[in-house]
């Protein structure tokens, strides 16, 4: 590689680096913001006072038990959901793999419906259960996924993965509405709120609940980036490459599961951020994965936590989920890629 080559190719990684650390400013001002709106506006002042220890009682409340907890969890499952629909993408090459839109989601989610069927949701030690749970659904889910995706002699079609993924969620989501007419008055509004893609875990046990798994998860991804390039090339050249295709495929996509089941658990029903999220990201900072995942991470983050802030704050005093501002934004680019592929 001449030395021209080399100079250009670092100029382009760090303007790639540059637009990840413009992302995370946005973050935190976005994070700023949240915690200043809501039905009781609390001034940036009043935040300050609250985070020094010199708020009122009811700032104090607002702040540290209402609004810190649902901000921290839409950041993680932003940025949890993006970093799985991130993986599925490379692995499948399918501009369209989603946890959401392949029916993963709706796996995980079916297991949450079935414990809140069985279970109170307001005892500590089931909180906890909720992201085990789901990763159970979601596992399943995904495995029931590629063996209906695969196709003898050509592996999992991509084209096919999306089919199957949307039926077997239509199917789940009719079996999550039957399952709605048994319960309570106070268990159905759980489930329609969760349905709607409500960040459902705001509070602190949820944020204990699902750091411990981002911890393993998030790095474990970070560390298979150059695998993640490799096996975006396709199969015979990830396999001459010397790339162990089957293994870390497989890997790979037990983390993306993983990362949607936990992150469904306590964000609710909560789609399209999967596809958007990397999609937006592989815009500003290209496709090399040791950029593209933290960029796609910060991206999801940021998706969802404006989605949840203008979501507490456009129908005041009534809030809309967060699910729904990304699906206002999520449906019609969807049909964007759509088109575009055909068009391909």
């Amino acid at each position: 590689m001449t030395s021209t080559a080399i100079r250009s190719r670092n100029k382009r990684d760090a303007k790639s680096w540059l637009i990840v650390g413009i992302l995370a400013v946005l973050i935190v001002v976005v994070f700023i913001i949240s915690m200043n709106s809501g039905v009781i506006h609390l001034s940036p002042l009043d935040v300050i006072k609250s985070v020094f220890g010199h708020g009122t009682a009811q700032q104090n409340l607002i702040l540290f038990e209402f609004r810190l907890p649902r901000i921290l969890i839409s950041i993680m499952v932003g940025a949890g959901l993006a970093l799985s629909g991130c993986i599925l993408q490379g692995i499948t090459r399918n501009p369209l793999s989603d946890p959401g839109i392949l029916g993963i989601n709706a796996g995980a989610g079916l297991m949450v419906v079935l414990f809140v069927s069985f279970y109170q949701s307001n005892t500590a030690a089931p909180i906890f259960l909720l992201p085990v749970l789901a990763l159970i659904g979601a596992f399943a889910t995904a495995g029931l996924l590629l063996a209906m995706a695969y196709k003898r002699g050509e592996g999992v079609v991509p084209s096919r993965l999306v089919l199957v993924g949307i039926a077997i969620g239509s199917g789940i989501s009719s079996a999550m509405i039957v399952l709605t007419i048994k319960l309570s008055p106070e268990q159905y509004q759980f489930v329609q709120t969760w349905l709607a893609g409500s960040i459902v875990g705001a509070n602190w046990k949820y944020v204990i609940a699902v750091v411990p798994w981002l911890c393993v998860l998030v790095p474990y991804v970070l560390l298979k980036a150059r695998t993640l390039n490799v096996l975006s090339l396709g199969e015979q050249l990830a396999t001459g490459l010397g790339a162990r295709t089957n293994r870390d495929r497989g890997l790979l996509v037990l983390a993306a599961v993983a990362l949607a089941g936990v992150c469904v658990a306590v964000g609710g029903g909560i789609s399209f951020v999967g596809l958007i999220g990397p999609h937006l990201a592989r815009r500003l900072v290209g496709s090399k994965h040791q950029v593209l995942i933290p960029a796609s991470a910060l991206t999801g983050g940021l998706l969802l936590l404006a989605a949840d802030t203008i979501g507490r704050v456009a129908i005041q005093p009534s809030s809309m989920p967060a699910g729904i501002v990304v699906a206002i934004i999520g449906a019609p680019y969807f049909l964007y890629l759509m088109t575009r592929m055909k068009k391909g």
